[in-house]
């Protein structure tokens, strides 16, 4: 009895202490939740009614998204990101996922100087690799085209690839493969049909982030997709924030900026299980 009163102290003291951070959670999600709402409210308003505060006062006005996708040309943008996304996390994933069985199954010589080559690289700013990345480019003849920034977000988040999944299958146990092999699997076909299916929480996560990373990047795609037609939604943003000094359609900026959000969340909304699962399943190790 005086055990349980005791372990019921314990809890209740342990509640206690977590109490101030529960409020600044609380106060954190109420200040984003204000401020993607009044965000949304202010994309099916006009104008005049953002500068005065009065949000849809004059009903729902989804011309906003309608102009904000023709005029400003957000829906070709909006397409330009998907394909740049889709396509260097298909390339990031075939890859980063060969190269981390390797190095998490296999001892050879050189492996420390591989893995440690591959976390040196995920080091470097891609700030400065800007100038020799973009001369490469100009000698393959590939400026102007989609190809350049695809390959671009493919290479320069396969080092981050690598080493996040080398966790995942270094947790695998070795008697998957062993009963591969008895089957008469290849190492390769062991990989494909057994060790690639079963490390899919990391490979998951990993295919989430490099796509919020890519569909939110900036600085690559203003360099190398200049051109107004490989533009990516995150450049296309900014030059409708330039022309704001000119048209003023502030209503069709957030209309735009909630369609430029909306992807992520919903990604991130349906797959959060998928997220924490794969970023503390590689942290269990045989």
């Amino acid at each position: 009895m005086a055990r349980a009163h005791h372990t019921g102290s314990l809890e209740r003291r342990r509640q206690i202490s977590l109490l101030p951070g529960y409020v600044l959670l609380l106060i954190w999600l109420v200040f984003t939740v204000v401020m993607i709402g009044w965000i949304v409210l202010a994309s099916f308003s006009t104008t005049s009614e953002i500068f005065t505060g009065a949000l849809l006062e004059s009903g729902f006005h989804f011309e906003n998204y309608i102009r904000v996708l023709e005029k400003h040309k957000l829906g070709l943008y909006f397409i330009n990101s998907l394909i740049y996304s889709v396509s260097a996390c298909i390339g990031i994933v075939v890859i980063a996922a060969p190269a981390a069985y390797i190095l998490g199954r296999f001892t050879f010589r050189g492996k420390g100087v591989v893995t440690s080559a591959f976390v040196t690289c995920m080091s470097i700013p891609s700030v400065m690799l800007i100038l020799p990345l973009f001369k490469m480019a100009t000698s393959a003849h590939l400026t102007g085209t989609r190809w350049v920034l695809i390959l671009l977000y493919i290479c320069l988040n396969v080092p981050f690839g690598v080493f996040f999944l080398t966790g995942f299958f270094t947790s695998l146990p070795n008697a998957l493969e062993e009963a591969a092999s008895i089957d008469g699997c290849t190492d390769n076909q062991a990989f494909w049909k057994v060790m690639f299916p079963l490390a899919q929480p990391g490979i998951v996560t990993l295919t989430i982030f490099n796509f919020m990373g890519i569909w939110n990047e900036y600085f690559i795609a203003l360099i190398f997709g200049s051109n107004s037609e490989l533009r990516t939604i995150a450049t296309g943003l900014q030059s409708i924030v330039q022309s704001m000094k000119y048209s003023g359609d502030w209503a069709g900026l957030f209309a735009g900026v909630v369609v430029a959000f909306l992807p992520t969340f919903i990604l991130y909304l349906f797959l959060s299980n998928k997220i924490i699962a794969g970023v503390t399943g590689g942290a269990v190790k045989e």
